[in-house]
Formats: structure tokens, C-alpha cells, sequence
């Protein structure tokens, strides 16, 4: 699992404009646990970045800082230089 996902979900919820809570009610879990998980206290679980992707519209590697791309190509398309 990712480890530099903190400063990115940080970014994604203000740049939302959402509160902890919206997200955490999104991902069926409870606010401290999120604000664990923006903290780096806890590890997040695989399966609650892919929810976060879906939610913000961006790429699991963009959250895990892989890439700065933050939605996928279209098939048969070049990547970005």
C-alpha cells in the first residue's frame, strides 16, 4: 500500500470543499478513522483508496503520488512528457 497518500487526500477533500465527515460518511467509515487515515496514524486499506479514487475522480497512482496525472488516458493514447 501507498504511504504518500496524506498530503493528497488532504488536498483533494479542501479542494472539495468537504468536511472529514462528508468523506468519511462516502466511505462508510467514521470521521476519526479518516482523520486517522489524513494523519498518517492508521494504514488505509486497498480498498478504501479505490473508493477515494472513484469519489474524487482520480487515478489510484495519483493518490499514492505515482503520478501527478490525476485521471487515467484514454486507451491508445501517449502519456503525458
Amino acid at each position: 500500500m501507498c504511504s504518500s497518500y496524506i498530503s493528497r487526500i488532504k488536498r483533494l477533500r479542501r479542494e472539495g470543499r468537504l468536511t472529514q465527515q462528508a468523506v468519511a460518511d462516502y466511505l462508510h467509515i467514521s470521521q476519526q478513522t479518516y482523520s486517522d487515515y489524513e494523519q498518517g496514524k492508521v494504514r488505509m486499506q486497498a480498498s478504501i483508496l479505490v473508493k477515494l479514487a472513484a469519489f474524487y475522480g482520480v487515478t489510484t497512482d495519483y493518490i499514492c503520488g505515482l503520478t501527478d496525472v490525476r485521471t487515467p488516458q484514454p486507451s491508445g493514447q501517449d502519456s503525458p512528457e
